[in-house]
């Protein structure tokens, strides 16, 4: 209990932050953490740290299925629903790449990748939770959530102009915007700023992106299983498909079926993003600062090259519609 009332309370000292000076809650949530860090090393909080940034992290994780379901994908039209699974794909696979070029390891590659092509934090944390852990795990994860965080911020800015440019319309910018940009806090907000029916769409777009999170961890899982990678220090195999994973597409089908009322969606999913909050600031309790400054350069043009390629990519491929529209 110790470990957790500490994230819990941190949490709730980044969402005030949040609501009032209008910085995002997990860049706060991971800058506080990061200031309590020397409760990670020793003492009675460590277990709860651990337990909060495993354990409650997958619980959130899982809870985001509350959103998802079928009329989601229906009623965006396949050409779009393409372009957005395709953009997570390559974009990913852009990640692998541009790793191996600049000498990263395939774990970072996995996190970074995933994380700006799917929903920035959130599935940072998700596909942390199934990867192999080694000695950077920690710093990894912390420096992406980091990055995804600040370039959404920046693109939450930037990209309606860049829209505005590129001459979109309203429902190609609000494609546009939920097909790029990280959280979805910032795609709402970038969505809304230029028009209601942009942001609507941006909303619908990044919970596209979203319902890719499972299927991507799964998997990422079923990969590390087949070489027979394991968390941690144990030697087993991990699980086929994980639990949180399982959980996800679950209430993702339910959701689907209209079993669960808009009224519990909504509260599940505000209790998801209290969640994660509450994870990433035990993440951050958990990582010396200089260890992520030990991430270095390589790591950052890798992450801004993965944000600006899949920008570009989403940008050509609403071009190329446009032209059989």
């Amino acid at each position: 209990m110790p470990g957790l009332s500490v994230a819990v309370v941190i949490a709730i000292a980044a969402r005030f932050l949040s609501d009032h000076y209008g910085v995002p809650a997990m860049l706060m949530a991971l800058i506080l953490g990061i200031a309590f860090h020397f409760l990670a090393e020793d003492g009675r909080c460590v277990a709860g740290i651990d337990f909060t940034a495993r354990t409650v992290l997958r619980f959130g994780v899982a809870l985001l299925g509350a959103r998802i379901s079928v009329d989601l994908l229906i009623g965006l039209g396949g050409p779009v629903i393409l372009l957005t699974i395709g953009a997570v794909i390559v974009t990913i696979l852009f990640g692998l790449l541009g790793a191996r070029l600049l000498g990263r390891g395939w774990r970072f590659a996995l996190l970074t990748g995933g994380s700006v092509a799917i929903c920035g934090a959130s599935a940072a944390m998700a596909i942390a939770a199934v990867l192999p852990r080694n000695k950077h795990s920690e710093s990894n994860l912390l420096f992406t959530v980091l990055g995804v965080t600040v370039l959404s911020t920046v693109a939450m800015v930037v990209y309606p102009l860049l829209a505005a440019t590129a001459g979109l319309d309203e429902l190609a910018t609000g494609i546009f915007l939920g097909s790029t940009i990280h959280d979805v806090a910032q795609v709402v907000g970038a969505g809304f700023s230029v028009s209601e029916v942009t942001g609507e769409t941006a909303t619908l777009v990044k919970l596209i992106r979203v319902t890719m999170l499972a299927p991507v961890v799964l998997c990422i899982s079923l990969v590390m299983r087949a070489r027979g990678e394991a968390d941690g220090n144990d030697t087993s195999r991990p699980p086929l498909i994980p639990g949180f994973v399982l959980a996800f597409l679950a209430l993702a089908t339910v959701n689907s079926f209209g079993a669960i009322p808009i009224v519990i969606a909504d509260i599940l999913a505000d209790l998801s993003r209290n969640l994660l909050l509450v994870a990433i600031a035990a993440v951050g309790m958990k990582t010396a600062l200089r260890t992520v400054l030990d991430v270095g350069g390589q790591a950052i043009v890798l992450i801004v090259a993965e944000t600006v390629f899949l920008a570009a990519f989403i940008l050509i491929g609403l071009k190329w519609l446009e032209q059989f529209s």
